[in-house]
């Protein structure tokens, strides 16, 4: 039963704000979620993040921008790290997950904590905290885990779970088969130790979820509550946050700055406003006035512009977002390559495509050649002649035109490019 003196259902409702924008797939009650989340108390909520790789990537977003959602309307987030349940793997409908060593994990554990610092406030009275599940799962014996967990859960309900259906003929190991005790356990520790009364994840780990809040339940604590995010797909059903070369990683060091931008910048038209809807911070209002913006002059791509400053300054700060905007303009001709830093131009290269030479620079013509800009030096010739070949944004006119160590950006980069759209770069090495 909600309470009557809650806010009603409307734009300023944080419940509604998230069921406009499409982030709650299933809940354990909208009543009570609207209850827990706008009733005027603040509540204790938890995401987990299993280190399983040495950085997060873009599909962690949408739990990430969710945790920092509820933050800004007062709620107070747990952010787990699972150390332990990072070692076991939740399991998958293929085959079994490859363990990793524990000191591998435990490295990953300190780079996720680090990557998941900036986008909560750790001050306040309702300050963050990051927790790691291994401090209470790691002390217990397999005898308690046995007998303290293991015994509120029926075999019968577990193998109802969809993914283990899915093992079942294949086979699954008892490692995996136990990994929603371990999550469910979470839970009820983090309830018990921080008054958490609230979990969310991706639609995929629902019945991991459902399990934790009965088993809150069942060892007689509670009430809690649980709901999940969609599944980010591409409009074609396929996985969100892959590309041709991989992952796109939050670490700038995986994934640079500019790449991330460029990820988003190139989002396609009929998924950059649900898209936005999931990751931006704008209100509705501002949103639904881009929508209209973007409707009215679609060639400017104004939305996917948006988006991609928005997510590259969360993750990579103001600074990065400068130079990936800067960088996207410039190898266009339309700004000043000298201004890129050495990092952020190689990046950018890295991505239209960097032949890296040595020795004696070619002419231009065989510049192109050697770049994949053109098939040969008789074509090379021919778009020079035509006034479509440019080095470094300035027009090359003559067919046997030269370049000098003088025009080296940085002393080693040149940027090739073939019209208006078709760029490559050059890196001189040793």
């Amino acid at each position: 039963m909600t309470d009557s003196s809650l806010p009603p259902p409307g734009r300023d409702s944080l419940t509604d704000d998230l069921l406009w924008r499409g982030l709650i797939q299933d809940s354990t009650g909208l009543d009570e979620l609207r209850e827990l989340l706008d009733g005027g108390s603040a509540a204790t909520y938890y995401v987990g993040f299993d280190p399983t790789a040495p950085s997060l990537h873009v599909g962690h977003l949408m739990q990430v921008t969710m945790a920092r959602r509820l933050q800004l309307a007062g709620h107070r987030p747990l952010l787990l790290v699972g150390g332990a349940t990072g070692q076991i793997g939740d399991p998958k409908e293929t085959a079994e997950r490859t363990l990793n060593p524990p000191e591998v994990i435990a490295g990953w554990v300190e780079v996720i904590r680090d990557q998941l610092a900036p986008f909560v406030s750790y001050t306040g009275e309702n300050a963050a905290q990051l927790v790691n599940n291994l401090d209470w799962t790691g002390e217990m014996s397999v005898v308690e885990f046995l007998r303290d967990v293991g015994k509120h859960f029926p075999v019968n309900k577990m193998l109802a779970r969809e993914v283990v259906r899915a093992r079942l003929e294949t086979g699954i190991s008892f490692t995996e088969f136990s990994y929603q005790l371990l999550q469910a356990n979470d839970f009820f520790e983090l309830h018990r130790r921080h008054g958490c009364q609230l979990q969310f994840g991706g639609s995929d780990q629902w019945g991991n979820i459902t399990a934790g809040v009965d088993y809150v339940r069942r060892r007689g604590a509670g009430p809690v509550q649980a709901f999940t995010t969609p599944l980010v797909t591409k409009s074609d059903g396929t996985k969100f946050g892959k590309t041709e070369g991989g992952a796109v990683w939050l670490d700038p060091t995986m994934t640079s700055p500019y790449a991330f931008y460029q990820f988003w910048l190139n989002v396609e038209d009929r998924e950059v406003d649900r898209y936005l809807r999931y990751f931006s911070f704008r209100t509705r209002d501002e949103l639904e006035e881009l929508a209209k913006a973007t409707a009215e002059r679609p060639a400017a791509r104004l939305a996917q512009r948006a988006l991609a400053e928005e997510l590259t300054t969360l993750v990579h700060g103001p600074d990065e977002t400068r130079q990936a905007v800067a960088a996207s303009q410039a190898l266009f001709g339309r700004g000043s390559l000298d201004d890129l830093a050495p990092e952020t131009l190689r990046a950018a290269l890295a991505e239209a495509g960097l032949v890296r030479l040595t020795g004696e620079l070619p002419d231009v013509a065989g510049l192109l050649r050697d770049s994949g800009l053109v098939s040969g030096l008789k074509e090379a010739r021919r778009v020079i002649a035509e006034g479509g070949a440019y080095v470094n944004n300035n027009r090359v006119t003559e067919v046997d035109a030269e370049v000098s160590p003088a025009d080296l950006l940085h002393g080693r980069y040149l940027v090739l490019r073939r019209g208006k759209r078709s760029f490559a770069g050059v890196e001189l090495g040793e």
